[in-house]
């Protein structure tokens, strides 16, 4: 029986096409053209950071960001707010809490995304992230860590997220139930990977997990 769903938040809670567009104009390149970089590491399993070397060769990402925070300190920049939100997350939050599950989110997020998650007004038990851990996925101690706050055997708590490497494999190796949410680059190809089939169950739509882990009746 499921007590917990633990959610990731990249493409899972949060569309990051804002965030990808507003790096494109940072760096002066069309948007379609990171968006398609990006799409090609998601196929390729490379890390998104390499997007950003291919456009500028030599780019320093932290001290980039540090640049930008100064220069445009008001804007949201690499960050995101509630209008990224995905339309089915509160409505899938609220049914799940109503059926008795506890809802977490617990993903690999900069200290920032903690506060802004908290402003959305989520119904979740608790809010988590990789920077306050000092953990990142796929890391194993970052799922004892989630089992931990779930306050949960690991075979009670559901791990949602849109990605093979860091969510389906690793939860499964926790022993957990890995659900893919299929959107996003990762989310799309995700699904359709041998071992999201061998191991996860896949969802179009986070409203569909309510009847999925805690049918009524």
């Amino acid at each position: 029986m499921i007590k917990a769903v633990v959610f990731d938040v990249g493409e899972t809670l949060i569309d990051e096409t804002r965030i990808w567009s507003r790096w494109a104009d940072r760096l002066g390149v069309p948007r379609f053209a990171l968006l398609g970089l990006i799409g090609a590491m998601a196929a390729t399993d490379r890390p998104f950071s390499e997007a950003f070397a291919l456009v500028r060769p030599g780019l320093d990402l932290d001290a980039e960001m540090a640049a930008w925070a100064v220069e445009e300190a008001d804007s949201l920049r690499e960050n995101f707010d509630e209008v990224d939100l995905y339309p089915d997350v509160k409505p899938a939050f609220a049914e799940l809490r109503r059926r008795g599950l506890a809802v977490i989110v617990a993903g690999n997020q900069p200290p920032q995304a903690k506060a802004a998650l908290e402003r959305m007004e989520l119904a979740a038990d608790a809010i988590h992230t990789s920077a306050e851990w000092g953990l990142e996925k796929p890391h194993p101690d970052f799922f004892a860590k989630v089992a931990e706050v779930a306050r949960a055997a690991p075979e009670q708590i559901a791990y949602v997220g849109d990605r093979v490497d860091n969510d389906v494999r690793p939860a499964s190796r926790a022993g957990m139930k890995p659900v893919l949410i299929r959107r996003g680059p990762w989310g799309y190809l995700a699904s359709a990977h041998p071992d999201t089939a061998r191991l996860a169950t896949v969802v179009d739509r986070l409203t569909e997990l309510p009847d999925l882990l805690a049918p009524a009746g």
